[in-house]
């Protein structure tokens, strides 16, 4: 093929091709007309950059015919949403309406936890044989001072990080455990119950019930949510592995661990902010009363942010944290 005379005969358009896809940055100036003319150019110089390739594979033309073609691809298609845009879609529209499509999850798994928790604390405060399931000298050690100085251990940033650390890692423990039928995400949440109901009960014993609260919880309400959260979704995810309802086994699996993961991303920032008052205001002089009021304020915010976003995503267009469903194949319903 003669290159010169395939430039000098196709110029013309590759030159009209990158006046159009300038202009159509600002798509009114574009008429009708114009607008099929650019389609049909883009067509055109694809075709062209084709030929190139195969028959004179020019690395100076074809460097300047993928930029147009790049360029009118971006103009004929739309260009994609920016980085900023996602993130912005991310925090209003998919992770609110991801949780807020298992709220009953996760309002099951709050009640349960708080359930056991509460009860073996009354267990362990109320009951003496319970009490021996530690020495004395460890209890007189916990209640004296090493609950206390927990929270001042490290320096306060590298304590939030730190904290931040372990309870994402028990956050996706629960996530993606999940997948096993959801048993070491029961385990990892029974743990975590266990743990708060047996030392609020031996705290109780020496009469620091005031204290457990009010270290515990400034952070505890969102840390404990996010674990609740954590916890439903992993349940779900186990779930549908048993129950996978009218899709095929793995399509159902797939969709849940697609949201999963949207969730679990929006539980690392959520668990940033509980690390912070964790490290920040549990600790300080604060009243106590002031320490809690920070930790219920945020905890109230959190709520009214997944509940009120999340319903406006659902009612929207039934946003579940999915993946956009032009992005997603066609399903055809089977028999369960």
């Amino acid at each position: 093929m003669d290159v010169d005379a395939f430039v000098a005969a196709h110029a013309a358009e590759w030159r009209r091709l990158d006046e159009l896809s300038r202009r159509a940055r600002r798509p009114a100036s574009l008429s009708g007309p114009e607008l099929d003319e650019l389609v049909e150019l883009y067509q055109r110089v694809a075709t062209h950059l084709s030929i190139v390739r195969t028959r004179s594979p020019d690395p100076v033309l074809i460097d300047r015919l993928t930029a147009l073609v790049t360029q009118g691809r971006a103009a004929v298609a739309g260009a994609r949403t920016s980085g900023w845009q996602e993130v912005s879609k991310f925090l209003t529209i998919t992770f609110p309406a991801a949780v807020y499509a298992r709220r009953w999850w996760i309002v099951g798994t709050a009640a349960a936890f708080c359930a056991v928790a509460v009860a073996l604390g009354v267990w362990v405060a109320s009951t003496p044989s319970a009490q021996s399931l530690t020495t004395p000298t460890q209890v007189r050690e916990l209640c004296g001072a090493q609950f206390a100085q927990y929270y001042t251990s490290s320096p306060a940033g590298s304590f939030a990080a730190q904290v931040w650390t372990n309870n994402a890692l028990v956050a996706a423990g629960c996530i993606t455990f999940g997948a096993l039928l959801g048993l070491p995400t029961l385990y990892l949440l029974l743990n975590n119950a266990v743990n708060v109901g047996v030392t609020g009960g031996f705290m109780s014993t020496c009469g620091k019930s005031d204290q457990f609260f009010t270290l515990i919880l400034p952070h505890g309400m969102l840390e404990l949510t996010a674990v609740f959260i954590a916890g439903a979704v992993g349940l779900r995810l186990g779930w549908r592995v048993l129950v996978p309802g009218s899709r095929r086994r793995t399509e159902a699996l797939a969709a849940e661990g697609r949201s999963a993961v949207v969730i679990a991303l929006g539980l690392v920032l959520v668990l940033a902010v509980s690390g912070a008052v964790e490290a920040f205001v549990t600790p300080s002089t604060l009243p106590p009363a002031a320490r809690l009021t920070i930790g219920a304020v945020i905890e109230v915010a959190f709520i009214v942010y997944i509940v009120v976003l999340g319903r406006r995503a659902a009612a929207a267009g039934g946003d579940v944290g999915d993946i956009d469903r032009e992005l997603s194949g066609d399903l055809v319903p089977i028999s369960a």
